[in-house]
């Protein structure tokens, strides 16, 4: 059974709806025993960072996905879920994250040029870094995969497995463990992102 946390943000069922098209069997909880349970765990979120990480410090699951995870429970965040896993965001002030994966989360402006317009909102391709994702074994380099984002994760080349071309490399998506994070949203990414869930499921 796979557990999609339930904090107060995040697309939480299209995602469970999107597991219940690749036949996998995904509650909706903020439930620390349901969560404890789960074989995996879906960490969603949209929104702003600062307000997320607070939520999920006043209902404890901070504290309980960090244990869970180190103990090799595979944890996919995704959006403002995967930026949580990282060490500390930069999204109106200097807020701390999970610190799961070494790295910050900063704006996307000031990193490419003018010419494009933030939030990135739209369809981009993967490019695969030379770190082989579990998560990408049912898809080719260059799939398309949505993305709707102004912040994006940086100094964490040592887990990038993935980056999409915005006028400058992004980072699409990180691994290192059990822990793995998508910057775009794979229940809005059609086969492509349902192959990616489906990947997860077979960890």
């Amino acid at each position: 059974m796979i557990a999609i946390v339930d904090y107060g943000v995040g697309n939480l069922f299209s995602l469970k709806s999107s597991f219940a098209k690749i036949g996998a069997e995904a509650v909706v909880t903020g439930n620390a025993e349901d969560i404890r349970r789960a074989d995996k765990i879906i960490l969603p979120g949209v929104g702003a960072f600062a307000d997320a990480a607070e939520k999920l410090k006043k209902s404890g699951l901070d504290k309980l996905l960090i244990s869970l995870s180190e103990s090799g429970k595979p944890l996919l965040g995704i959006c403002l879920g995967m930026q949580l896993l990282f060490e500390k965001s930069y999204e109106y002030g200097e807020h701390k994250g999970l610190g799961l994966l070494k790295g910050e989360i900063v704006p996307i402006e000031g990193a490419v040029s003018k010419d494009y317009k933030i939030p990135q909102i739209g369809w981009n391709s993967l490019k695969f870094t030379d770190k082989k994702s579990k998560l990408f074994r049912h898809i080719k380099n260059g799939d398309f995969v949505y993305f709707v984002h102004s912040y994006y994760a940086s100094k964490c080349d040592d887990s990038v497995t993935a980056v999409c071309d915005y006028g400058a490399p992004l980072t699409a998506s990180a691994e290192k463990g059990s822990i793995y994070g998508c910057q775009f949203h794979p229940e809005k990414s059609g086969d492509v992102g349902l192959n990616i869930l489906r990947a997860f499921c077979e960890l």
